[in-house]
């Protein structure tokens, strides 16, 4: 199984920076207009969110995973939840590589694959290199075309 780039931990240790950076400026409005917080006590509270947040994003690196295996797209990802998905080639519409401005800072793109379905019908392949993208886009692609005829017959 293929992992994800190492610098998509930056992205994710970022949301949990900002997690914490809301969960402090939350407390902080509490402490000016409700009740007296500690400044200690907020301070902890601030640092055990954004220690939580670090650890779920490297252990969330750790498990997320996916692989192209001769009928589907395989993916494995969850830290509270294990998700396991699998992909049939002919059930892929379409393909994209998205590069949001985070990312493209980092150098990291994605691949979103949507699949014939009305609820939860698209895979999101996150923190993958540019150019891999682009080949897993095109590799998807022709694997998809490839299968329409297996399924035609």
């Amino acid at each position: 199984m293929e992992s994800l780039h190492p610098r998509i931990r930056l992205l994710w240790i970022g949301q949990g920076v900002i997690t914490a950076a809301v969960f402090g400026v939350v407390l902080a409005a509490v402490d000016q207009w409700l009740l007296e917080v500690p400044t200690a006590a907020l301070a902890a509270v601030v640092g055990l969110v954004f220690v939580l947040g670090a650890a779920y994003a490297i252990r969330l690196y750790q498990v997320w995973q996916f692989e192209l295996q001769p009928d589907a797209l395989y993916l494995e990802r969850g830290v509270i939840t294990f998700v396991e998905t699998a992909v049939p080639f002919v059930r892929v519409q379409h393909v994209d590589t998205q590069f949001g401005p985070i990312e493209r800072a980092l150098g990291l793109s994605s691949v979103v694959v949507y699949t014939a379905g009305s609820r939860n019908a698209d895979v999101r392949i996150p923190g993958l290199p540019p150019n891999r993208a682009r080949e897993l886009q095109d590799t998807l692609r022709e694997l998809a075309v490839e299968s329409e005829a297996d399924d035609a017959v």
